[in-house]
């Protein structure tokens, strides 16, 4: 597969570009647990996100009903539009995917529903997915090859978490399938990667307003090395004898930090902070 790729950059006389945060995947094993893990049936459609020089791309053609690839590299969208052009079910689209439009997805996609399979980037991460775990439109489920420390937040336990770890829980279900060594990418990235799963993404057990939830953790992730309580006494601009209370009426310790709490202890934060008028 390595020689494969750098056959068609040498075609086309390119390399990786370090703006784009370019790493080819080069391992066949990782390659065929993507597509095992995605669970593609033939009526499904398809968002691949960074297509590369389209060897995912083609695999995933032949399982699905339609896949739509977005590519923002121009160099690399005139290759897959070269390489690709036979294959009917795949529609290519040059634009930068934090910038597309879901209304023009919607099209795409004749409004039905959709899956996510992608390479992402690693700078662009946690954007990628709060356009896509909030929108109207959302995926049924991603799977997703991420840096693996990313993965290890995304997927954290009480006590290591972190308001990405929160939101992608909120909205979905992230599982970490596989770790994937630096070795299986060309050029060779400086850190390891994962490939991740988020299941039943939108069906939330919560039930809150998710602007006012998401104000509640934002406040209380404000300052991540001080205690709880002073977060929300200094965010709600309240007394801090207020939240002490608030805290143990909770059955939370009055010196927890907001990574230790998980979703549910939010959730009944949230419920007297609301009942008491605090949050609003």
């Amino acid at each position: 597969m390595k020689q494969e790729i750098l056959n068609l950059l040498e075609k086309y006389d390119l390399g990786p570009k370090k703006y784009f945060g370019q790493n080819f995947l080069i391992d066949q094993q990782a390659l065929k647990k993507i597509i095992q893990v995605s669970e593609i049936k033939s009526a499904d459609n398809i968002l691949e996100i960074g297509p590369g020089l389209g060897f995912l791309t083609k695999e995933l053609a032949k399982k699905a009903k339609k896949v739509a690839a977005v590519e923002i590299d121009k160099s690399l969208y005139f290759i897959l539009k070269q390489e690709l052009k036979k294959i009917k079910n795949i529609e290519l689209i040059n634009d930068d995917i934090l910038q597309y439009g879901l209304e023009k997805l919607k099209k795409v996609f004749n409004n039905q529903n959709y899956k996510i399979v992608a390479n992402l980037p690693y700078q662009i991460t946690s954007h990628f997915l709060k356009k896509f775990l909030t929108a109207p439109y959302h995926p049924e489920q991603m799977t997703l090859m991420v840096q693996k420390e990313v993965a290890e937040r995304i997927c954290a336990k009480p006590g290591a978490h972190s308001l990405l770890s929160l939101s992608a829980q909120f909205y979905s279900q992230p599982e970490i399938i596989q770790i994937v060594d630096a070795e299986s990418f060309f050029p060779k990235p400086k850190v390891d990667s994962a490939i991740i799963k988020l299941k039943n993404i939108h069906k939330s057990s919560i039930e809150v307003d998710e602007n006012l939830f998401f104000r509640l953790l934002r406040i209380g992730f404000s300052a991540k090395r001080k205690q709880l309580q002073n977060n929300l006494a200094n965010g709600f601009h309240e007394n801090k004898e207020k939240f002490k209370d608030l805290l143990e009426k909770t059955g939370l310790s009055v010196q927890i930090r907001a990574q230790e709490l998980d979703l549910a202890d939010w959730q009944d934060l949230y419920k007297y902070l609301i009942k008491l008028k605090i949050l609003k």
